[in-house]
């Protein structure tokens, strides 16, 4: 057997594995292509997706109340977090260009799956808070003190940036 074949077989095996989990828990599937896993949004859960950067704030939001939910990375770039169904979000986020919510029977790519350019995987496990898919109410404040925190250090002087986006700023003189 030929190292991509083996591969194959042990990522097959895994993929399996995450499905039999997600639907032991009531996490509902929507049939794929037996390469990726999609989650069914809408009846046990929807998802809000937002950008890393925004991601990595509600999360702090979160870990200060002492919240632990699930949260996964897909290679794009963007933080997913599910919730409880039926809530959607206030209009100040259904307004953001970056933040997108996955209701009524939409798929959304879960871990392991693989994508062509990278995985999408956990940064919280669902197996942390025992499949618990926490209330809507709370990933929507989480995240709307996201874009907020957000939008006020990018008005504020002196904040600090991430690297990439002051690398191919002005340079100030000598």
């Amino acid at each position: 057997m030929s190292w991509w074949d083996s591969y194959r077989a042990v990522y097959g095996a895994e993929l399996r594995a995450a499905a039999r989990d997600y639907a032991h828990h009531g996490w509902p599937l929507v049939p794929g292509s037996g390469t990726e896993i999609l989650l069914a949004t809408g009846t046990v859960l929807d998802i809000v997706e937002v950008p890393a950067e925004l991601g990595r704030r509600a999360c702090a939001t979160l870990r200060d109340c002492g919240l632990v939910v699930p949260v996964a990375a897909t290679p794009q770039g963007t933080w997913w977090f599910p919730m409880s169904p039926g809530s959607g979000l206030p209009l100040e986020l259904s307004l953001h260009p970056e933040v997108v919510s996955h209701t009524d029977g939409i798929g959304v790519l879960a871990p392991p799956t693989e994508r062509p350019d990278g995985w999408v995987h956990w940064r919280v496990a669902p197996a942390r808070t025992g499949y618990r898919v926490p209330d809507a109410a709370v990933i929507v404040e989480a995240v709307t003190d996201a874009v907020r925190s957000q939008a006020t250090s990018d008005l504020l002087p002196g904040t600090q940036r991430s690297v990439a986006a002051i690398v191919g700023g002005p340079r100030s003189g000598p």
